[in-house]
């Protein structure tokens, strides 16, 4: 199995805190649509004839698409690809695309998941991130998507955002779980250097994200969505009754994937490739029958060191086994004896109260207080090439 990303680079106006490649602008959206078509009968090999289980529309905002425009995208993809009749096929959209027209044509494509942009039901804080929508229109899109048959929602949500209280992230969370949605993504605010947001805290317009509040947000919502029947499958994602996202899922396990689009990755197990970052490259590159990317072979201790990473943030965890198999005997030991500075072999904790992480049997999981700092235990087991004269040149 695999999967596909594509990435439509424009949105109606720019989010302060945000660093993805988009557009403002839709003047080249005909001529970027085109050149898709093109990269995905390029790319047509690229996943060697797997079967595709996940399509995700991403950006930017892919709900300004049309609904003939989609379905053509949808045409082409399946002439390049064979996409299983079950897969899981996402779009993000933004609560304000989603009046009922929108809603009604989104159904009469093969779009079976919706995961729509909220961020906060609360106006401030919409505001202070340069949002397009309002705290009315996110409640009155997700109602509608469900009146109009679509049962696979997940919604997104911020936390640690200066203006957001304690009292107001709970909120958040009631409001949420009264939508009866399965599936919420909350993610900490994020300043990301020569975003409007980095500006605006560095010139004192805004006050700085702070970490202990970041913190507590954190924790109130591994609370309440214990307490809602959320599962916490992945640090930022939560579900409940098994509606896991199966194509973030296959990112975290380490499935294939190719990215189409304007700064789209692809990861086919052995190398990592990421399309031109700019519209009109992507674009005159594709006119003349041409992908514009960049490549990097991965080595084996970068392969070691993302499957900890990524493995560390599930419910998954790091399997010993798996370490053995795909790496061998010396990361199997390296891992172990660099696991050590957070549990002892016996399983008393070093130094610290309650542990940050815990074993069973060969597998390893972060515990609450470890997903606070997972970061900075995946970094501490990342492998290091010349640990005993060990790794690559």
């Amino acid at each position: 199995m695999a999967g596909i990303y594509i990435h439509i680079p424009f949105c109606k106006q720019a989010c302060h805190y945000c660093d993805f490649h988009f557009s403002t602008s839709l003047q080249n959206k005909e001529a970027f649509l085109t050149a898709l078509h093109k990269e995905i009968s390029l790319q047509k090999n690229y996943l060697k004839g797997k079967i595709i289980s996940t399509v995700y529309f991403g950006g930017g905002t892919p709900s300004l698409l049309s609904k003939k425009e989609l379905l053509e995208i949808f045409d082409s993809l399946n002439t390049s690809f064979q996409i299983s009749e079950d897969a899981e096929i996402t779009l993000e959209a933004n609560p304000d695309d989603l009046i009922e027209e929108k809603v009604k044509d989104l159904k009469g494509t093969p779009i079976n998941r919706l995961s729509i942009g909220i961020q906060s039901f609360y106006d401030e804080d919409l505001t202070l991130m340069n949002r397009a929508h309002t705290s009315e229109e996110s409640i009155k899109a997700v109602k509608l998507a469900q009146e109009n048959g679509f049962e696979n929602i997940t919604i997104d949500l911020i936390y640690g955002i200066p203006t957001l209280t304690n009292h107001r992230w709970r909120n958040n969370l009631q409001i949420a779980f009264a939508l009866n949605v399965k599936h919420i993504s909350a993610y900490c605010l994020t300043v990301e250097p020569k975003t409007a947001l980095a500006h605006q805290i560095k010139v004192g317009e805004v006050k700085n994200v702070e970490e202990q509040h970041c913190s507590e947000q954190f924790e109130i919502m591994l609370e309440a969505m214990h307490q809602n029947d959320f599962m916490q499958y992945e640090i930022s994602n939560f579900c409940k009754d098994g509606a896991f996202s199966k194509h973030n899922s296959n990112y975290w396990l380490k499935e294939n994937y190719l990215g189409l689009g304007p700064s789209a990755h692809s990861f086919n197990g052995e190398s990592r490739q990421w399309n031109v970052s700019n519209n009109g490259l992507y674009i005159q590159s594709l006119e003349k029958e041409e992908l514009n990317f960049e490549k990097e072979i991965l080595s084996e201790a970068q392969r070691y060191n993302e499957y900890v990473l990524t493995s560390l943030r599930t419910i998954w965890g790091v399997d010993l086994n798996c370490i053995r198999q795909n790496f061998g005997e010396v990361y199997v030991n390296y891992f172990l004896k660099e696991i050590d500075l957070y549990i002892s072999t016996s399983d008393v904790l070093i130094e610290q109260s309650p542990s940050p992480l815990e074993r069973d049997g060969v597998r390893y999981y972060l515990t609450d207080k470890g997903k606070l700092i997972a970061d900075k235990i995946a970094s501490d087991l990342f492998f290091v090439p010349l640990w005993r004269g060990q790794g690559e040149d």
